[in-house]
């Protein structure tokens, strides 16, 4: 149910993977509109080379347009919620949904946020409910976090991992607090970068270069605690003390960390850090993470800059340098 960008990138990649979708929406106009952009995009994404070739022709067999999300839902074995990132608008279309689905239709909420434990009272039967967390934009991002309750079955659960990695996705279990893990972590960055540009130590087009081009490129391939262990957890807790010293307990070293170190864990250099690495496969680690630091690097070359990012990063100094020179005026 929700067939807007979100809903209908899902729609896309279960349908890719050989499954009957049934789209849904507020009514049954706009939900068949849907079902018209979703084909003319895969057109698009064909020609440009990011879906596969009969694709188009895929969808469209597998896709159709309901006339309601009752008759949507009447007789599937999986709905994926993706309406609206709102309490209200959600705890209505879970109770919609589930008084309409099967006893046993597993119901999965698209929610960013929204604590699933909380959703999962508006859900009859929440044995057969859960988190379903896709990323941004959902045919292209391999990960999605799986949130269940203390409710949660375990066939629900095993069969929406199962569906995911046929759909050639990565599913990760996480457990259910505000925001999961993907996007506690992604605000917490995100509040840093704009308390940084409160201070006036950097500019937004500042911040974006150093990250994407710093620990921000190593994140496309590895976690950070696999970064942690390959660079030193002694280095880490040192760093910590320079933060600490000047941002005080707000970024002082976390205590699981100084105990590692303390224990004298430090990483690969001594063997073990919050990761056991066995130490047979540190240099193949090593030359992979090198091998593959180079072919991202060469990718990116060959995609050259993002269109927009270096006009907006030419604007934003013009402006910064115009404020110096009123300022220096004064």
């Amino acid at each position: 149910m929700g067939s807007g960008y979100m809903g209908g990138g899902i729609a896309q990649v279960l349908a890719l993977s050989g499954r009957d979708v049934v789209l849904s929406d507020v009514d049954a106009a706009k939900a068949e509109a849907a079902r018209v952009r979703l084909l003319d995009e895969a057109r698009r994404f064909v020609d440009s080379g990011l879906f596969d070739p009969g694709s188009v022709e895929i969808l469209e067999q597998r896709l159709r347009a309901a006339d309601s999300i009752e008759s949507a839902v009447a007789d599937v074995d999986y709905v994926t919620e993706a309406v609206f990132e709102d309490r209200t608008v959600k705890a209505d279309a879970l109770r919609r949904i589930s008084r309409a689905a099967r006893a046993d239709t597993v119901i999965g909420s698209n929610t960013s946020a929204i604590p699933i434990a909380e959703l999962a009272e508006s859900v009859e039967r929440p044995e057969r409910f859960l988190g379903v967390h896709w990323m941004n934009p959902a045919p292209f991002v391999p990960a999605i976090e799986l949130i269940p309750t203390s409710h949660t079955s375990a066939d629900a659960i095993a069969g929406v991992e199962a569906m995911l990695v046929e759909a050639g996705k990565t599913p990760a279990r996480v457990a259910d607090s505000p925001g999961f893990v993907a996007n506690r972590l992604q605000f917490a960055l995100y509040k840093e970068a704009v308390r940084i540009v409160d201070e006036g130590l950097a500019t937004p087009s500042q911040i974006d270069t150093v990250v994407s081009n710093a620990f921000g490129f190593r994140l496309a391939l590895f976690g950070p605690f696999a970064i942690g262990d390959m660079a030193g957890l002694d280095v880490y807790a040192a760093s910590y003390g320079s933060l600490a010293a000047e941002y005080g307990e707000r970024l002082a070293a976390p205590e699981t960390l100084t105990a590692t170190v303390e224990a004298g864990n430090l990483g690969i250099k001594s063997g073990r850090g919050f990761l056991d690495i066995p130490s047979e496969d540190v240099p193949a680690l090593l030359a992979y993470r090198d091998a593959a630091y180079r072919r991202l690097s060469v990718l990116r070359r060959e995609l050259g800059a993002a269109p927009g990012l270096e006009a907006a990063a030419q604007k934003e100094a013009a402006q910064k340098e115009a404020a110096e020179k009123e300022e220096a005026g004064q």
